[in-house]
């Protein structure tokens, strides 16, 4: 006698996954592979997705950590989403190297926000986790000493500036809405004086992504977010489901590592997407879930999202000239 399924409602939390300085810099390979042929060298993972990350290796591209390891052949060399410190591309020019820059415009946002204030003499506090590679990216624009770099609210107090009326703040465009808001404030409490972005630096992706799970989590009896471990943004949406109601949230990189002793008993679900993670994995979970529970799915969505970057000039006009050959 076959086993009745159990029923299971998936909401399904909108916007989720791709962000537009993800797929920018994901068509900046593809286009790149497509004008020069493989190899296309890239600098660390174009963005924090294996999925994406084999897809590309598959297509021709060769991802690197360092420059060092990169032979003088001629081929392209990209930058991540992430953005790089000054010193890399740097070396790429003193070696001659052919570099396109992936750096998602709104982390260039950033670096830009913490020249200038460097240009007027300010040092810069910079909100955002140790290693990460947006964060090297960032503290690399300007000169050792210059960036001081804060992860939590009892980080401020220990901080020594040169100033306390001639202070700047930053941050991360991957972090927590909510951690970086009160953050934000102690470092205001602390440094009256401190100026701040024009507009926030935590993109809209990031602050979409954690709202729609706002929205959805205090109606889930559990909550699954596909990420990658290293996707600060990924890991923020786990946070964010268990801060708003959810009694439990886990993130997962395809359905294969999905625990079922952990979906027992669970009648609503849950699921969102970091922003390196495509579609295709959100269908891959659904379905695999499928094969156990009678689904049902709905979506909630929060905010229609239209934000589009172009890709490089030398990647468009290689498009637009394909194009017309074509017609």
């Amino acid at each position: 006698m076959t086993e009745q399924k159990s029923n299971m409602t998936i909401l399904l939390a909108s916007p989720r996954g791709f962000c537009a300085g993800v797929d920018r810099a994901i068509q900046i390979v593809e286009k790149s592979l497509e004008k020069y042929g493989a190899p296309v060298y890239v600098r660390h993972e174009i963005v924090h997705n294996k999925y994406v990350v084999e897809g590309l290796r598959h297509k021709g591209a060769i991802f690197v950590e360092e420059l060092d390891e990169i032979p003088n052949d001629g081929q392209p060399v990209i930058f991540s989403a992430h953005g790089v410190p000054k010193s890399v591309p740097e070396k790429a020019k003193a070696r001659e190297m052919f570099f396109i820059d992936a750096t998602c415009p709104l982390v260039s946002k950033v670096h830009k926000e913490a020249e200038r204030h460097f240009a007027k003499g300010r040092q810069i506090i910079l909100i955002g986790h140790t290693g990460h590679p947006e964060v090297v990216g960032t503290m690399g624009q300007l000169p050792d000493g210059a960036v001081l770099l804060v992860e939590t609210v009892e980080g401020v107090a220990g901080l020594e500036v040169n100033d306390i009326g001639n202070l700047a703040y930053c941050t991360q465009t991957t972090l927590s809405v909510d951690d970086t808001a009160d953050i934000v404030a102690a470092l205001k409490k602390r440094f009256p004086e401190i100026k701040g972005p024009h507009k926030e630096d935590i993109c809209y992706a990031t602050t979409n992504r954690q709202g729609a799970v706002k929205e959805i989590a205090a109606d889930c009896d559990a909550m699954i977010v596909i990420g990658a471990p290293n996707s600060s943004n990924s890991n923020r949406l786990v946070e964010v489901g268990e801060s708003y109601g959810c009694q439990k949230a886990m993130l997962v990189q395809r359905a294969v590592d999905l625990d079922w002793a952990w979906l027992e008993g669970v009648k609503t679900l849950g699921l969102s997407a970091g922003a390196s993670a495509p579609e295709v994995l959100v269908e891959e979970v659904i379905d695999m879930i499928a094969t156990r529970y009678n689904v049902k799915v709905e979506t909630r969505s929060l905010v229609e999202e239209n934000v589009v970057f172009n890709i490089p000039r030398v990647l468009r006009d290689a498009t637009e000239n394909e194009c017309k050959k074509s017609v």
